[in-house]
């Protein structure tokens, strides 16, 4: 589990008619060769990928749990003309009226998607601007060909022929059903709830489901209750609310079972990076299967300083606190420095670098200065670990 209580989550609901639904059927790729190897950058619990449209080179998130995205930018520079218009809603809750359009070539290394479905988006907000996100790959442009993914060996590889991935060692096959978006979504049974969860590389926790699928006064298994908003949509952070971390006595996703995994609650119910990175995993839309190949065991641990932060308007603020637990702080301290290293004054470049590079990372304990309320107050704060 992630030390610091911080997710991007970039996942989209989308609203579709009949005709949305044939809008994200279309498109084709092209390999040059019969299994094609592309560049990733695994970073912060995200895989990027690099794409080459008309020319231009850009950094794309390889996102399962959304559609294919471009920036409005790229969008006005290529002269699109918008199919429609329809309403999308990010894993916030957080709803906007969308341009969809189609872009006629998307090179990803030696692949070449044709006439690709996409959503026009502002990718504007500073997480986005930091990670220098210019749009997304897609669920219904990867539905073309089958894929091979390991965040460890920062690999992805892509082919046409199933039988080009040798399955040997992938014990465990949990079956999808796709969206109309083609988003997969595995059945789940959590706490003997049945819960849908998207099978989403766009988001970096474990296991998500959503506040409604949980409840704390009817479940005997320990948990910590949050408040706030740790996370980020496609079109912002949402209202602050309360959420809970547990650990049940055992995860079955499509009826198999996996220990030992930590599940938090909030707007949407997701699987995400930190359970894939411990696998080798392959996406097979037509057989509607995920293959996976354990290679990895990471300590499902949850630890936090009992806080969590986002830079609004360059200033660093509390947005999420751990309740019940003996930290000082409140929810908007503006927080100047920790370990008497300044986050005041800042700009979107020293943003971008205490962002992904947090300053408490691989600390047991930090000094805190925060303004609250006009006053500046001094805190010693030490890193608890909470389920134990």
């Amino acid at each position: 589990m992630r030390k610091y209580i911080f997710l991007v989550l970039l996942f989209l609901t989308i609203i579709v008619s009949a005709q949305g639904k044939r809008f994200f059927e279309n498109g084709e790729a092209e390999l040059k060769n019969p299994v094609e190897k592309i560049n990733l950058t695994y970073i912060n619990e995200l895989p990027f990928v690099k794409v080459n449209i008309n020319g231009k080179i850009y950094q794309f998130l390889f996102d399962s749990g959304a559609p294919t995205v471009i920036s409005t930018s790229i969008y006005n520079e290529l002269n699109l003309k918008k199919k429609h218009r329809s309403k999308v809603t990010d894993s916030k809750k957080n709803k906007q009226e969308q341009i969809f359009t189609v872009v006629p070539e998307i090179k990803v290394d030696q692949i070449t998607f044709k006439n690709t479905g996409a959503i026009v988006m502002d990718l504007k907000g500073i997480e986005f601007e930091c990670f220098k996100i210019d749009g997304i790959i897609g669920a219904n442009q990867m539905a073309k060909l089958f894929w091979r993914i390991s965040y460890s060996e920062n690999s992805i590889e892509a082919t046409k022929e199933l039988a080009n991935f040798s399955k040997e060692g992938y014990e465990t096959v949990l079956s999808f059903t796709p969206k109309p978006q083609k988003t997969p979504v595995i059945k789940a049974n959590i706490l003997d709830e049945k819960i849908d969860l998207t099978f989403d590389t766009g988001f970096t926790g474990t296991v998500r489901i959503s506040n409604k699928e949980y409840d704390s006064k009817n479940t005997k298994v320990k948990f910590v209750e949050t408040y706030g908003t740790g996370s980020v949509g496609a079109f912002g952070a949402g209202k602050s609310e309360i959420s809970y971390y547990f650990k049940p006595n055992e995860l079955l996703l499509d009826d198999q079972k996996f220990d030992d995994e930590i599940v938090s609650t909030g707007s949407s119910s997701l699987l995400g990076n930190e359970f894939l990175k411990k696998f080798r995993f392959i996406m097979d839309w037509e057989n509607n299967k995920i293959y996976l190949n354990k290679i990895k065991n990471y300590p499902s641990k949850l630890e936090s300083f009992g806080f969590a932060y986002r830079f609004i308007d360059y200033k660093a603020k509390v947005v999420l606190l751990f309740n019940g637990s003996d930290t000082p702080l409140k929810i908007d301290d503006e927080i100047l420095s920790i370990n008497n290293i300044s986050l005041e004054n800042l700009n979107q470049e020293s943003v971008c670098k205490y962002l992904q590079d947090r300053i408490e990372k691989n600390r047991d304990s930090i000094t805190i200065k925060v303004k609250r309320e006009g006053k500046v107050l001094d805190f010693t704060i030490a890193k608890k670990e909470y389920l134990k």
